[in-house]
């Protein structure tokens, strides 16, 4: 990711660590919101796969795939908010290095 996006990124994470802070919340709990908007985002995610493939019956046809775009890079700007307010100081070198243990886990030699 180029460092616009991380820019970006940091500045939501002090964005949201300043209100929570406001409100009285210590680390960890503003950590385990954060983690925890990951988990309500994700869902959010999951409720446009269902309503894109109508299997509830009482919405029907309620969301289109481009609803679920949406929704999966909400679920992805969360994460790297939340990686971003538990590491400032290094969130995309990490991410670099587990993205880089995951590649040679589940791709070994095929990554470039």
């Amino acid at each position: 990711m180029d460092g616009h996006i991380w820019d970006t990124i940091a500045h939501l994470a002090r964005r949201f660590t300043a209100h929570d802070g406001e409100r009285g919340l210590d680390q960890a709990q503003q950590w385990t919101l954060q983690v925890l908007k990951i988990a309500e985002e994700t869902g959010e995610a999951a409720q446009a796969v269902i309503g894109v493939r109508g299997t509830n019956p009482r919405k029907g046809d309620s969301h289109t795939w481009q609803d679920v775009h949406a929704e999966v890079a909400d679920v992805v700007i969360t994460g790297l908010v939340a990686l971003a307010r538990m590491r400032p100081d290094d969130a995309a070198e990490y991410l670099h290095r587990q993205l880089a243990a995951k590649s040679v886990k589940f791709l070994g030699d095929e990554r470039s």
